[in-house]
This record gives C-alpha cells, sequence and structure tokens, in this order.
C-alpha cells in the first residue's frame, strides 16, 4: 500500500467515525467503498471486513453515548435482536445476488430513508417512548429489515435504524443517535458471524482502518453535543442523498438495463 492510498484511507476511517460519533450511521456506507476502491479489495471480501470495523467504532461510540445518558438500553437490546437475526440471514443470502443490484437497493432505500428523516426534522421532537406491548410489534418489523440490509451489503443500518427509532418509536434524536450505535454493533457482530469461512480477512489491514475510524467516533461524539436536533436530522439526510446518488450513478447499468 502506497503512503498515498495510506493516507486516504486513514482520512476517510476519520471520516467514518466522526459520521457515526455525530449521527447515528451513515459513516458505515463509506466503508465498503473505502476498502473495495481505495483498497482494492474483492467486493465480498470488502464488504465482510466492514462488518468488524463499523461494530467496533460503533460500540465504543456507543459506550461514550451511554455515558452522557444518551442510549436507552431497554429499545437497542429489542432492535438488535431480532437485527441480528435479519443481518446473519442476509449474509447468508448475499452470495446470491448479483453486487450491483445490491447496490442500486442500497442507494433506493438511503434516499426513502433521507426523505423521511428531512419530513421529521420539520415537525415538533417526538416524545420518547420506551418499549412496550404495543412498541415490540413495530421494533421487530424494523430490526429485521435493517439486519437483513446489513448481512447484504455489509453496512451497519444507522441510516435506517435513527429514523426507525425517531418516527417509528418515538425516541428523541439526540438519543437515538446513541441506540443506534448500540444496535449497529450488535447488527455488525451478527453479519460477521454469517461471513464467516466464506471469504478471507486481512486482519491487520482491518484492525488500523477500525483505530482510526475508533478515534474518529471519539471525537464525533465529543461534537454531537455541540448539534440540535434539526441540525443532525437535516445534516443526515442531506448526507444519505449525496451517497445515494452517488451509488445509484456507479451503478445506473442496472437500472438502463446496459
Amino acid at each position: 500500500m502506497s503512503p498515498s492510498t495510506l493516507a486516504i484511507a486513514a482520512t476517510s476511517a476519520m471520516a467514518i467515525g466522526l459520521t457515526l460519533g455525530l449521527i447515528g450511521g451513515g459513516g458505515s456506507v463509506l466503508t465498503v467503498p473505502v476498502f473495495a476502491y481505495l483498497l482494492g479489495y474483492p467486493a465480498k471480501q470488502a464488504i465482510a471486513m466492514s462488518l468488524p470495523v463499523v461494530g467496533l467504532t460503533s460500540l465504543v461510540g456507543a459506550a461514550r453515548h451511554w455515558r452522557a445518558g444518551n442510549l436507552v438500553w431497554r429499545t437497542a437490546l429489542a432492535f438488535g435482536a431480532v437485527a441480528m437475526v435479519g443481518s446473519y440471514g442476509g449474509a447468508r443470502l448475499a452470495r446470491f445476488l448479483d453486487g450491483r443490484t445490491q447496490l442500486v437497493g442500497l442507494g433506493v432505500v438511503m434516499v426513502a430513508a433521507a426523505v423521511s428523516m428531512l419530513r421529521s426534522a420539520a415537525s415538533p421532537a417526538p416524545i420518547e417512548q420506551h418499549v412496550t406491548h404495543h412498541s415490540l410489534p413495530v421494533i421487530a418489523l424494523a430490526g429485521v429489515g435493517v439486519g437483513v440490509l446489513t448481512g447484504l451489503v455489509g453496512i451497519g443500518g444507522g441510516f435506517l435504524i435513527v429514523p426507525a427509532l425517531v418516527v417509528l418509536v418515538g425516541v428523541p434524536m439526540r438519543q437515538a443517535v446513541g441506540t443506534s450505535l448500540a444496535v449497529i454493533s450488535m447488527n455488525a457482530a451478527s453479519g460477521f458471524l454469517g461471513y464467516a469461512g466464506t471469504v478471507q480477512v486481512d486482519w491487520p489491514a482491518l484492525g488500523l482502518f477500525a483505530g482510526v475510524a475508533i478515534a474518529g467516533i471519539l471525537v464525533g461524539t465529543q461534537l454531537h453535543a455541540q448539534v440540535t436536533s434539526a441540525q443532525l436530522k437535516r445534516g443526515f439526510a442531506l448526507f444519505l442523498l449525496v451517497v445515494a446518488s452517488f451509488i445509484l450513478y456507479q451503478n445506473r447499468g442496472i437500472l438502463t438495463g446496459s
């Protein structure tokens, strides 16, 4: 790996950590492209290697948010438990799908999540609801969906978890960020287990990348307290739209049939 490539990879890892710390998701979307396009790993290997990076980074961020009182554990455990089942199943199913088709699906879902977050940013902040008998079915359905997507394309799923927690469950944005990170760490661990034995992992490169990303999330969680909930929602949504546009453009052949 050349010094310039190493510098770009380190900068990308820092950006991933910062994004996860600030908005509870989104950063993991960058991990697979960095491994595949900057570091040159095959697609399946890049997807598998992204999961422990995202999982470890999110776990550190979740611990910081927990100490700050921005993590609803009951919601995280309920959401994470069902998401882990979906993530493992998605990882096992991924080998049967074309990579470009998976990425197009990811782009479409990201656009939908961005629209949802923009709409919620324009409405009054929802009142937090702890996990109850009535909210468990909603959490289960959303959790399975997020988990399957994580296993299929190697992302943490924060861009879906945060809107689900805010819009469907009623968790305030600031606590949704911390709760999302806890769910992502569980989700990524299960997804990586689903890839075990099917791909080869470059552990030294993975460890270095994860270390830089963890440094980024430590900074991001510090900055998180200085940003309003509305700013977090709008920034999160705009970030999703930019990344989704890039993904859809890169895989436009699937949409046009070429």
